[in-house]
């Protein structure tokens, strides 16, 4: 149960009711994380706003999926994990790849998520350097680390409200 309590479009302001109806129409339903991330729209608004934004890295969706596994694993999100299974599914990643991807092995993004993760950016040269060798130029380095910060903080709303999961669960 979660310990907070999302809100619904019936009691949301607004302006918050407008984006949480944009959300619903984009992805089909209205996941729990947005209803809870709406107790500060604040919140929401940067989410939405981020995650537009970084729509727009040069990583494909299989990468920026593996990213979100990555780092949502090692976060320990249940809910993130859920959603980003079906995500990356969707985008074209096979369970097996799903699999690898969570523990930073399907590709270099992975890996460099997951260490981001894991080191909270206190990354090695070593690191660094595998990463350059692996084909990942700076500026993926840094998209990949943004993609990391804005997953990490639903991951982190997701542990602290224990959100019920609404996806097909992992």
């Amino acid at each position: 149960m979660s310990r907070i309590t999302p809100i619904s479009l019936d009691t949301a302001a607004d302006a918050t009711r407008t984006v949480l109806e944009g959300v619903q129409k984009k992805i089909g339903f209205l996941p729990n994380v947005f209803t809870t991330l709406a107790k500060a729209p604040v919140a929401l608004d940067t989410y939405l706003q981020a995650s537009a934004i970084l729509g727009k890295t040069s990583l494909s969706a299989k990468e920026k999926e593996a990213v979100y596994l990555a780092t949502s694993q090692v976060n320990g999100c249940d809910y993130c994990l859920s959603a980003h299974t079906l995500f990356a599914s969707k985008a074209g990643l096979s369970a097996e790849d799903i699999a690898q991807a969570r523990h930073g092995r399907l590709n270099a993004f992975a890996a460099l998520a997951r260490q981001l993760t894991e080191t909270r950016g206190q990354l090695s040269d070593e690191q660094i350097a595998a990463a350059r060798a692996a084909g990942i130029d700076d500026k993926q380095i840094i998209e990949t680390v943004a993609l990391v910060a804005v997953q990490t903080l639903t991951n982190y709303l997701n542990n602290v409200a224990l959100t019920d999961i609404d996806f097909p669960a992992i």
